[in-house]
């Protein structure tokens, strides 16, 4: 085996490790996900609720500002190990505290920390992938941490058992932490950074605002990331206390909602490396996601198959938009520019902003059930960037 060999060997060795370590990573994220709003509303109102959200929104973007120094002091192997070990404090603080303005701080402060810790994880991602296979590698990761997304509901669902023992998750996610500290530690103490890029706000912003087609993705991304944080704060609310469905159906329906991901979204990624370009594929996807989100306002029978299939059909669309967007950003992106991934990463917690002020200002016209037509409309607007950005083929 020659050195070109070794070293391509190598790399696989480690993207197949950070791609398990993300999965670990999602497994601890999402496990406590779709029950933390619920959790929540046993201190505090469904509108406290939203401003609770709101808040860990503002304090992750926050942590994405100042994440690129961070970084650069730190390195990103110390800065992965230092989140982690915080993440675990705060959930051993989730699960033990008794007061309300307790519970909210920490899940305020966890959400900021558990978006920097995928920071790492995409700066580690993009250091070991090469050129020619970003849309293979990135569909790899992304369709493996979105496996985690699928069995996570169930277990959540069958550790809250019906009940409302919702800090069960907690103690799970709290337990996830411990095989992923280790596999950070033991892989990458060796782990080169690159000459990070310093640039001012200032800067930043020009840097970001000479490029139309990353306007156009962080736009189509914004879309994208308010459909999900709408739909994991309010349809398990909805499904529960409106379709009237338990938990453990819950958890059924939403496992099956996420099987788009892992099943369509390594292949898609190989096939904008070979075939065919990302911004057909992306439109596509928010056309189905749109229309699909739609009709889910007409569905007003408590049918487990029906909200399964129809809640699946729309993650299809979204799998396939979502896979785009990152093939497309990662492939125009250098592993050095972790100011400019931090910005595309702040499209998550902004959504959280979006997502409550699209139910009030939509439930000032309308009811619950037709909500989902709200949404879905809000999803086809990003059509116009998804056709009108330029193709990296």
């Amino acid at each position: 085996m020659n050195k070109t060999q070794t070293v391509t060997t190598s790399k696989s060795h480690t993207i197949y490790t950070i791609a398990v370590i993300g999965f670990i990573y999602t497994l601890h994220l999402v496990i406590p996900m779709y029950s933390n709003s619920s959790f929540l509303s046993l201190f505090a109102d469904e509108q406290t609720v939203g401003y609770i959200y709101m808040a860990g929104a503002a304090v992750s973007i926050f942590g994405y500002l100042i994440a690129p120094s961070i970084i650069r002091r730190l390195g990103n192997y110390r800065t992965a190990i230092s989140l982690v070990m915080i993440q675990a404090i705060i959930f051993y603080g989730l699960v033990t505290a008794q007061s309300a303005f307790t519970i909210a701080a920490l899940f305020i402060l966890q959400s900021a920390v558990v978006s920097l810790i995928a920071l790492t994880l995409d700066i580690f991602l993009e250091v070991y992938t090469d050129s020619a296979r970003v849309g293979a590698v990135r569909g790899l990761y992304t369709a493996t941490l979105n496996t985690s997304w699928i069995v996570a509901p169930l277990l959540g669902s069958m550790l809250i058992n019906g009940t409302n023992n919702f800090r069960n998750t907690y103690v799970a996610a709290l337990a996830m932490l411990f095989p992923l500290l280790y596999l950070i530690y033991r892989n990458f103490p060796k782990f080169k950074d690159p000459n990070y890029t310093h640039l001012s706000p200032i800067q930043l912003a020009k840097h970001i605002g000479h490029n139309r087609n990353w306007i156009k993705l962080f736009s189509a991304n914004i879309v994208l990331q308010t459909f999900y944080a709408w739909m994991t704060v309010y349809c398990p609310i909805y499904l529960n206390k409106t379709m009237g469905f338990g938990w453990e159906q819950i958890g059924i329906i939403l496992t099956v909602m996420l099987l788009p991901f892992p099943l369509v979204q390594f292949p898609l990624g190989k096939l904008a490396d070979n075939r065919f370009g990302e911004k057909e594929i992306m439109s596509l996807g928010f056309l189905l996601m749109g229309l699909t989100t739609v009709g889910l306002a007409f569905i007003r029978t408590p049918n487990l198959l029906i909200w399964a299939a129809a809640l699946f059909t729309t993650r299809i669309g979204a799998a396939a938009a979502e896979i785009m967007m990152e093939t497309y950003f990662f492939k125009t992106v250098s592993p050095r520019d972790s100011a400019a991934l931090g910005v595309f990463r702040i499209t998550r917690p902004l959504s959280y902003f979006f997502a409550p002020l699209v139910t009030m200002a939509g439930l000032l016209f309308t009811t619950n059930e037709y909500m989902f037509a709200v949404v879905g409309v809000l999803t086809l607007l990003a059509l116009y960037p998804a056709l009108t950005i330029r193709d990296t083929n």
